[in-house]
């Protein structure tokens, strides 16, 4: 599918909603829980979002568009939201995310983006030249792939419980 700016909005906007309505008001086991090891609960995974909000997506299309390939994004901090989640409630996070992200979709809109804006490129330190487009479509999955990451990571707290439905059930694997 090409990328549609109108359709990358609308699903951009969707996110704050749907991680309320997954995880707001659930007992803590729900929401700190993950798949073990050094993966993120879904408490960690708001967090991690915030931090995207603040320091990636808007703030590198706004680089791409002011000094193209002469100006290298900031190296992404993946783990940050460790620190600066701490001590918060999820609920304040929810509310932090809804907040930031309408802002970024304001921001992105007012930035009346053409075709050719979509074309222009920008440098990010690990994967070299990418493209506005690029940019802002990898946005939209990477919220696309921390919705599944949280229902994964929720299935999974129910891993022993289901028994033998196990096998049938994909999102345990």
């Amino acid at each position: 599918m090409r990328f549609d700016l109108d359709h990358a909005t609308d699903i951009l906007s969707r996110t704050p909603g749907i991680l309320d309505s997954m995880l707001s008001n659930l007992p803590a086991g729900w929401v700190s829980g993950n798949e073990g090891g050094q993966t993120w609960s879904p408490f960690d995974v708001l967090g991690h979002l915030i931090h995207g909000e603040r320091t990636d997506w808007v703030p590198r299309a706004r680089i791409i568009l002011q000094s193209g390939e002469s100006k290298a994004f900031e190296p992404f901090d993946r783990f940050a939201q460790f620190g600066a989640s701490e001590g918060k409630s999820l609920a304040e996070l929810l509310r932090t995310f809804a907040d930031l992200r309408s802002g970024n979709i304001r921001a992105l809109k007012s930035l009346n983006l053409t075709a050719e804006d979509l074309l222009r490129k920008g440098k990010h330190p690990e994967l070299g030249v990418v493209t506005l487009g690029e940019l802002l479509a990898a946005w939209v999955v990477h919220d696309l792939d921390h919705i599944a990451q949280i229902t994964r990571t929720m299935a999974k707290q129910y891993r022993e419980a289901v028994g033998p439905w196990e096998a049938y059930l994909s999102v345990l694997r």
